[in-house]
């Protein structure tokens, strides 16, 4: 899942930057709205975390001016602000979810999953399937038939993005944006490589990850062409 984290404080910022890196999110980090709207193209992340108190447009006109370019990334507002005006405020704005400082980082995770799987064909349940695979999205782990799969840091980002977007065909371009971190080059056989090494990993669940020529990767039960 890609996170753009927009907070100008630069102490927070680190420490939430690194919590969700170890959480497997892949962060973009950035400290004024402007930034912030120069990055958040159409597709470009998952989901925005986004604090009220920033130098030049505050987080309600970002968000604001966000919604009105069309981007509809979902929005998690965080703020020192935890009065019921600046909360309404926020989803007035356009804004998904609302947190108050302090909160337990646990909850802010739980939070940016449920944004990400509202409105989408999946079921909201943590665990995400797609034939003999399944994926829990809190443990971060992957079984198939029951039965563990060890697999990297890297794959399981690779396994969680497509079965999110199971039955769809993924562009590898797509893939590189969301698994792997920006100083990849786009030249880089990364993709071809991961998704084959995650299809050694996957063994009887394998073939369910395909190629389509030309267009990218599918993970799907539908039969085999």
């Amino acid at each position: 899942m890609r996170v753009l984290l927009v907070e100008d404080d630069a102490e927070t910022r680190a420490l939430l930057e690194r919590g969700l890196k170890e959480q497997l999110f892949r962060v973009d980090a950035v400290s004024e709205g402007l930034a912030a709207e120069t990055c958040a193209q159409p597709g470009a992340f998952d989901v925005i975390i986004l604090d009220v108190v920033l130098p030049g447009h505050d987080g309600f006109a970002v968000c604001r001016r966000l919604r009105t370019r069309g981007i509809d990334t979902p929005i998690l507002m965080l703020t020192g602000r935890g009065l019921l005006d600046d909360r309404v405020r926020g989803l007035d704005a356009g804004a998904d979810d609302y947190l108050a400082k302090p909160f337990a980082f646990g909850e802010l995770t739980a939070r940016l999953r449920a944004l990400t799987r509202r409105g989408r064909t999946r079921a909201l349940q943590a665990v995400v399937t797609c034939g003999p695979l399944e994926f829990d999205q809190r443990e971060r782990s992957a079984r198939v038939n029951d039965t563990r799969v060890d697999l990297s840091a890297t794959e399981l980002r690779l396994l969680e993005y497509l079965l999110i977007r199971r039955d769809r065909v993924v562009p590898r371009d797509e893939l590189m944006r969301h698994v792997w971190d920006d100083s990849v080059p786009p030249d880089s056989k990364v993709v071809e490589v991961y998704v084959s090494y995650l299809r050694k990993k996957l063994g009887v669940a394998a073939p369910l990850l395909r190629t389509i020529r030309g267009m990218g990767y599918i993970l799907t039960p539908g039969p085999q062409e």
